[in-house]
Formats: C-alpha cells, sequence, structure tokens
C-alpha cells in the first residue's frame, strides 16, 4: 500500500468519524429535506410520547375528573335549600268548633340571608379553579419528566454512536501500528497503547450498552407502557433557541404557573370566606304554609263548618352566639393571610428556579457554540495533523490516541449541551405553565 493511498484512507476514515459535527445547525430553509423529515419524525415521535403519558396517566385522569366533579358543585351550593314537607296527625284529635283536627299539612322554604348562595357559588367555582390549576401542573409535569428521559435516551444514543465510530478508528489505527512494528518502522509500545486504547472503548461501549435498559425502562414507565419493550433511539437531539425575551419569561410565569394560580384561586376562595362569615352575622329567613283538615262539626249550623284552617308563617334563626360568628370570621381572615403567605414564599422560590433553568439554559447554549464552531473543530484538525505525521513517522501513537480522546471528549461534551439545553427548555416550560416559542434548528445526527 503506497503511502499516498495509507494517507487518502485514514483521511476517509477521519472524515467519516468526524462527520455528524462538520455541519451547524441549519435554520428551517436552508436544511435539506431528508433532515427535515428527520426533525418531524422526531418532533412526532417525541409527540406521541407526550399524548402516550398523558393517555395513560391514572393520576391525571384522577385529577381531571375531581376538577369536572368541583364544577358540578357551583350549581347545588348555590340553589334555595329543598322545600320542606311536614304532616302532623293528632293521636287525640282537637275538637273545634267547627270540627275535631285530625291532620296537618306543611310545606316551608328557607331563604339564607341576601348574598350567601352566590356567595358560596363563587366559592365552589375558585375551587374548581384550584383543581383545574392542580390538573395543569401535573399534566406539565408529567410531560417535563417525559422530555428529560426523552433527551437523557438520546444523548446515550449519541454517546453509544461516537463510541462505535471511535472503536471503528481505533481498531485500524491498531492495525497501523501492528503493520509499522512489522515492518520496523515502528514499536511495540505503539501497538499496545493503541490496544489499551481500544479496550477502554469497547468497555465504555459496553457500560453504555448496557445503561440502555434502565433508560428505557425509565421512558416505558413515564409513558405508561408495560415493561419489557424496546424503544428506537432517537435520531438526533435538536437545537432550541428560545424566541421569548428571558425577562418577560420572569413576568409571565407569575401569572401562567399552575400552582401560582391555584394558590391565587386559593387565596380568592378565602376572601370569599370572610365575606360569607360576615354575612352569618345576619339570620336566614324561614316561610311556609300549614294546612290543617278538619272533621265534621258535631253541632249544627256552624259558622265556617267545612272551612278547614290554612296557616302562614314565618321564622328566623338568632345568631345570638356572636363569640361563635366572630372566631369563624378570624378563622377566614387567617386562612387568606395564610394563603398570601403560601404564594409569596412559592413565588419567590420558582422564580429562583426559573432563575437557575434560565442561567443552565444559555450555558449550554453557549456551550454548544463554543464546542461545535471552535473547540470541535480544532480537535478535527488536531487528529487530521496527528494522522498525517504519524503516518510520515514524525509522531508516536501516543500523540494520535491523546487527540483522539480529546475529540472524543469534545464531542461528549458537545452532545451533553444538547441535550441539557432541551432538557432545560422542558424545564423552563414547566416553571412558565405553557409552551415556549422556540426556533427548532435542524441539527440532524445519524444514529
Amino acid at each position: 500500500m503506497s503511502r499516498k493511498y495509507t494517507y487518502t484512507l485514514l483521511m476517509f476514515i477521519a472524515s467519516l468519524f468526524l462527520f455528524p459535527l462538520h455541519g451547524k445547525a441549519q435554520e428551517g430553509g436552508n436544511e435539506t429535506i431528508a433532515e427535515y423529515k428527520t426533525r418531524q419524525g422526531e418532533i412526532k415521535e417525541l409527540t406521541q410520547y407526550l399524548v402516550e403519558a398523558a393517555r395513560n396517566n391514572d393520576d391525571l385522569y384522577s385529577a381531571f375528573y375531581g376538577w369536572k366533579a368541583a364544577l358540578q358543585r357551583e350549581t347545588s351550593v348555590s340553589s334555595l335549600p329543598d322545600p320542606r314537607f311536614s304532616f302532623a296527625w293528632f293521636i287525640q284529635p282537637v275538637e273545634t268548633r267547627t270540627g275535631p283536627q285530625e291532620f296537618k299539612y306543611g310545606l316551608s322554604q328557607t331563604l339564607p340571608w341576601f348574598g350567601k348562595l352566590d356567595l358560596k357559588g363563587e366559592q365552589a367555582l375558585r375551587d374548581a379553579d384550584i383543581k383545574k390549576a392542580k390538573f395543569d401542573a401535573l399534566k406539565l409535569k408529567i410531560f417535563y419528566q417525559v422530555k428529560r428521559i426523552y433527551y437523557d435516551y438520546a444523548y446515550l444514543a449519541q454517546a453509544i454512536r461516537i463510541t462505535r465510530e471511535n472503536i471503528e478508528l481505533m481498531k485500524y489505527l491498531e492495525n497501523v501500528a501492528r503493520s509499522r512494528y512489522s515492518t520496523g518502522a515502528g514499536t511495540y509500545d505503539g501497538v499496545i497503547k493503541t490496544q489499551v486504547e481500544l479496550g477502554k472503548l469497547e468497555d465504555r461501549l459496553r457500560s453504555l450498552e448496557e445503561r440502555k435498559r434502565p433508560t428505557v425502562a425509565k421512558l416505558l414507565a413515564a409513558i405508561n407502557r408495560p415493561d419489557g419493550q424496546t424503544l428506537p433511539l432517537p435520531a438526533s437531539i435538536p437545537v432550541m433557541k428560545i424566541e421569548a425575551d428571558p425577562q418577560q419569561l420572569k413576568k409571565d410565569f407569575k401569572e401562567a404557573n399552575p400552582n401560582l394560580l391555584a394558590l391565587t384561586h386559593k387565596i380568592d376562595k378565602e376572601k370569599l370566606s370572610v365575606e360569607l362569615a360576615e354575612k352569618d352575622y345576619f339570620p336566614d329567613f324561614s316561610f311556609g304554609v300549614e294546612y290543617i283538615q278538619t272533621g265534621k262539626s258535631r253541632s249544627p249550623n256552624v259558622t265556617n263548618q267545612d272551612s278547614d284552617p290554612v296557616v302562614a308563617g314565618m321564622s328566623i334563626n338568632l345568631p345570638i352566639w356572636l363569640d361563635k360568628q366572630e372566631a369563624q370570621l378570624l378563622e377566614a381572615q387567617h386562612k387568606v393571610k395564610s394563603a398570601s403567605r403560601e404564594r409569596a414564599g412559592l413565588e419567590r422560590n420558582l422564580s429562583a428556579d426559573l432563575e437557575l433553568e434560565i442561567y443552565r439554559y444559555e450555558d449550554a447554549i453557549r456551550k454548544i457554540s463554543l464546542y461545535r464552531d471552535s473547540l470541535t473543530p480544532k480537535a478535527e484538525q488536531s487528529l487530521s495533523v496527528s494522522i498525517e505525521a504519524f503516518q510520515a513517522g514524525t509522531a508516536s501513537s501516543s500523540d494520535l490516541i491523546d487527540a483522539e480522546r480529546t475529540l472524543i471528549e469534545f464531542q461528549l461534551v458537545y452532545y451533553q449541551a444538547l441535550a441539557e439545553q432541551a432538557k432545560r427548555v422542558a424545564a423552563i416550560e414547566y416553571l412558565v405553565g405553557r409552551e415556549i416559542p422556540c426556533t427548532v434548528h435542524g441539527l440532524v445526527e445519524k444514529p
């Protein structure tokens, strides 16, 4: 094999090995049709997982039906109490001038103080809003868990691919070192070093392959599929550029985060309780009518002999135990303060969490640009120079292995940063409480 041909072959292998990092992220119109279809397939795959996770989650169904049930309470609590029908039978008929009174029928209706029913209906609606917010929070949490595990799985796929390619390259370099040693152009130390490096790479590959099983198990659990199934390795990890202003996100989350919304609705509900407790100082009214069935009079020619008595009446409760009313009012007021403090504390914690997630996202984006545009290309050049110098006999196998180690380290850090920025976007969406507009670049990696 001529020196020129050997060098060309080495460059070809190196180009195959380095190809995934040659292309920068391509924006919408610049990506190829194949890249676009691959990216669309990955989005569809993740969307399918999210739909499956929501559709099969019993806790989410429980929260949903709890919310639907709470919506029905508004009608029941804001309606008038049921009318009361009463019946009395005189064991010993009461003799009157018009005849003996035998039976008594009554119908009454209680009317709460003005505004009480409306307040109770509003309370029920706020309670339904709380349950809806908790349902949304649970849904966002499920989506975040699925995305986080999915992008871990996507990184694992890239790490396996890179390690396999490095193994193939190291096998070839071992053969080259053997050939040089057999011809006297190299030392046996070069053969040993390539074999040691090859063993390390094979051990790393075994660890990565074994890591697939627990990662798939976690993803299956997140989407509520039975254990033992296999899931395809994601083809790539997209670069997601958040279009929203970070400062705007910090403002928006206060109104959109479902956990904060739940506490906001709780505060409103407790304020209604205060109003309701204040109205308990006033009485409720009950109006009724009674009909008394009277038998035949024993005396002839009695006035109103055939007329049965009809009685109309009214009653009110007397809220005279003011200690009880005051205790109820103070309880409601303290609950408002408690909910307000709870919301303020949660808002501070979530604001700090959001600040941290935005930093992690920006740091991951910075690393993506650094390793994609600067460090990795330089590591590629270093490896190419080392291969050329090794072939020319001016560099040792140690130089070549060091260059290879540096490159694989940069590649792994690059893909870690890709996975990290995708997970940080998911975390920010979880905190903000809604999907964030992103420009998804078509960085398509072959598995």
